[in-house]
């Protein structure tokens, strides 16, 4: 079992477990990680505000891109609720592990506004997804 502290980013679950991305930092990109436990009912509030259809995977996803804007998440629900605002630089994949949800999110280095625009003056085409900036295994969304 890796330490958590030798993650690049991580996740703490209510039940005490840690989730850890451990992979090398993918040059200029910052990444963020979150996860929760599958079966676990969503709060009733947010469930009733945001619906409770594909919850937790809304829900991790939202939790990495308000870490990688650097803003509250409650500020994000505010703005987008359980939403990816259109045309952002952040690229993610959410998906099940053991009994988990987890996304793994990507952004551009440098701080991204709160919709994930950044400066991507030199960087690759994010349409192309250049392997070298960033690793098609590791998408399945994109703002």
């Amino acid at each position: 079992m890796a330490d958590s502290g030798d993650a690049v980013t991580r996740s703490h679950l209510g039940d005490g477990r840690c989730v850890g991305w451990y992979a090398p930092p993918v040059p200029g990109w910052r990444v963020a990680i979150d996860a929760e436990r599958a079966a676990a009912a969503p709060p009733v509030a947010l469930a009733r505000r945001f619906g409770s259809t594909d919850f937790w995977g809304r829900w991790t996803r939202v939790e990495c891109l308000a870490k990688l804007a650097d803003v509250p998440v409650a500020t994000w629900w505010h703005r987008h609720g359980l939403e990816v605002p259109p045309g952002t630089a952040w690229l993610w994949r959410t998906l099940p592990l053991a009994d988990l949800v987890v996304t793994v999110a990507f952004t551009p280095a440098g701080r991204a506004d709160l919709t994930g625009r950044a400066d991507l003056t030199g960087r690759a085409d994010l349409a192309r997804r250049d392997p070298c900036t960033f690793p098609d295994n590791a998408v399945s969304g994109t703002g």
